[in-house]
């Protein structure tokens, strides 16, 4: 058993405004994480779920990206409703959010 439940990794790179690419953090990155921080402070799951700022994912094009390990489950949230259900149904009750999911094989 290593040392957090969950651990969640949510991309915040910052990339030039002309990169094609695009970045996670101007597409709301950062309050997405202050969220998703916020919810596991308040109820108590500090300690057990760890959240970590990560540079680039390599995973661009569907950011804002993050990733909970150890499920090894890729997601791209886009509002602070949809970080919340990955809070509730993942974080807290293990069930993976399907709709939330990044499909690798679309480009």
């Amino acid at each position: 058993m290593g040392r957090f439940t969950r651990h969640v990794f949510i991309c915040n790179n910052q990339r030039k405004e002309d990169d094609p690419r695009g970045c996670c953090q101007s597409r709301g990155a950062m309050d997405l994480l202050d969220h998703i921080k916020k919810r596991v402070h308040d109820s108590g799951l500090k300690g057990k779920i760890r959240i970590n700022k990560a540079g680039c994912l390599d995973a661009c094009q569907y950011g804002p990206s993050m990733v909970v390990y150890p499920d090894d489950v890729w997601y791209s949230p886009q509002t602070v409703e949809d970080m919340e259900e990955i809070f509730t149904e993942h974080l807290q009750n293990g069930r993976v959010v399907e709709r939330l999911v990044i499909d690798f094989s679309r480009k």
